[in-house]
């Protein structure tokens, strides 16, 4: 194990930050898209209600401030580092979905937590240091190499065809619909965010880098996929239970982004098999905690349900269903 270099460091303490307010946010917004569901059109109905609740304000702000932290950690670290670190939003949003959103968290749940704790500890000791960028016009260099392009394409046509064809028929009851829009989005959202951030960097360093038109397209994709996620992830959250989306969702897009990191970065070129196969053992380990947490999530509740009413039928997997028939089942006990 070699020792982790000073912008690990920094991009590891930025990447454990982000992850509490983000963890957080999903809650915070959470209550927002409840309350706004009260008075008029739910957003996975198409309603925007949303954005006149103080709750949901509060919850976007708080996300804001910890994708800043995120942002910043890309300019210190790679994103094999930075990625896997989201498995500790999933710890926040989980619990605080256990205490806030009585969204039960089953003991095999808590194992999860302590799955996705060691597996990112293993890549955080093992992962490769960030490569010297010099300019963003080497940034731009490595995103129109012919492997990147043709990943972007890839990704383009499969987003597109999620969004007009499989989201109207099936949106609602299938929740990796919305949640492979934005982890397809997000793994270009975070190239581009880390195109952008060395580009801050080396600016404040004195080399100016917002002289050259490649900065302000990374800017330009930034923002379309953030307003993208945003627009989908909100919808996700209004349809499906927040302890059930954060894994699933963190899952996927680690998945991509990863994959994506690989083919533009070329991340593991400099790495030895042994740490190559530790960080892959670390991924696999956060894996089978999202998993144990996605597939233990109602546990609790069933046992609840079943003690008070020996006739109620077993409840369907969440991912399957929308959270107005998880409230219809509920205030029916």
């Amino acid at each position: 194990m070699e020792e982790m270099s000073p912008d690990n460091i920094h991009g590891l303490i930025l990447a454990v930050s982000s992850s509490i307010f983000i963890g957080s946010s999903f809650i915070i917004k959470k209550k927002g898209l409840k309350k706004a569901g009260v008075s008029g059109p739910r957003a996975g109905e198409g309603g925007y209600g949303y954005l006149c609740e103080p709750w949901w304000w509060a919850g976007m702000i708080t996300m804001i401030v910890g994708e800043i932290a995120n942002f910043a950690a890309y300019a210190f670290a790679p994103a094999i580092l930075v990625t896997p670190l989201g498995a500790l939003s999933i710890i926040f949003s989980s619990v605080l979905a256990h205490f806030i959103l009585q969204e039960k968290l089953h003991m095999f749940g808590i194992l999860g937590c302590v799955l996705c704790v060691v597996g990112s500890t293993t890549i955080v000791l093992h992962a490769p240091h960030e490569q010297d960028i010099e300019s963003v016009k080497q940034v731009w260099y490595l995103a129109t190499e012919p492997g990147f392009l043709a990943y972007s394409a890839v990704v383009i046509v499969v987003v597109l065809a999620l969004i007009f064809y499989y989201e109207p028929r099936y949106g609602k009851t299938h929740m990796i619909v919305y949640v492979g829009i934005c982890s397809l989005m997000g793994s270009l959202t975070v190239m581009s965010v880390k195109a952008v951030a060395i580009a801050i960097k080396l600016t404040f360093s004195g080399m100016n880098q917002f002289k050259y038109f490649h900065a302000w397209i990374f800017i330009i994709v930034v923002t379309i996929c953030c307003l993208l996620q945003i627009n989908y992830l909100n919808k996700a959250l209004d349809n499906f239970n927040t302890a059930v989306i954060s894994p699933v969702y963190y899952v996927m897009f680690t998945t991509f982004t990863i994959l994506a990191s690989m083919i533009m970065f070329k991340d593991w070129a400099s790495q030895s098999g042994l740490q190559i196969a530790t960080e892959l053992c670390g991924f696999v380990t956060i894996l089978s905690g999202t998993f144990l947490l996605h597939k233990t999530k109602d546990m609790g509740n069933s046992a609840t349900s079943t003690r008070g009413a020996t006739s109620q039928s077993p409840r369907e997997t969440p991912v399957f269903i929308n959270s107005g028939s998880t409230r219809s089942s509920n205030s029916s006990l």
